[in-house]
């Protein structure tokens, strides 16, 4: 989607506001495709003493298989949109992903908010920040409680082991 701002360009203070939705569900993070709701993407631009600020947030559900524990789970993410907007000759002095190039005086909403939202997925998906994982002896999900494998006696202590014993 393109977002014309050449009312905006000439005019100091002035801003556009904008609210629309995409579809993400192409992006493949980690061999999965976790974005199969709408990309919902709202803000505004401000032309402030000649610079073009993009300021919003774009928001959605992400539906994944927790990294760590192998579980399902479906979580709210919103991320901010802090970008700046220059034409094509004033981009060659920047090399920020925050910053993108007018096209006909407009910006492209579909490049920009795909990269916020690839720039802002964690690298891990967790179900919660807190997971404890699995098991790596039985495989049971710690977050449901303890396992009930017993704890391997470190080799170190063999000897002392053995004393207890007699």
């Amino acid at each position: 989607m393109l977002l014309d701002l050449s009312k905006i360009i000439p005019n100091p203070g002035a801003s556009v506001c904008f609210e629309t939705t995409f579809d993400l569900s192409e992006l493949e993070f980690g061999g999965v495709y976790p974005v199969t709701e709408p990309v919902k993407a709202s803000g505004s631009v401000r032309n402030t003493a000649g610079v073009l600020e993009l300021k919003g947030s774009v928001s959605t559900s992400l539906h994944a298989v927790c990294d760590r524990c192998t579980e399902n789970f479906v979580r709210e993410v919103s991320y901010p949109i802090d970008a700046v907007l220059v034409t094509d000759a004033e981009s060659d002095d920047y090399e920020n992903p925050w910053v993108f190039e007018l096209k006909d005086d407009s910006a492209d909403l579909d490049d920009i908010v795909t990269t916020v939202f690839v720039l802002n997925m964690p690298s891990q998906l967790l179900c919660r920040p807190d997971c404890k994982g699995l098991c790596f002896r039985c495989g049971a999900n710690l977050n449901l409680g303890p396992c009930t494998c017993k704890a391997e006696p470190d080799p170190r202590f063999a000897a002392l082991q053995q004393l207890l014993e007699k």
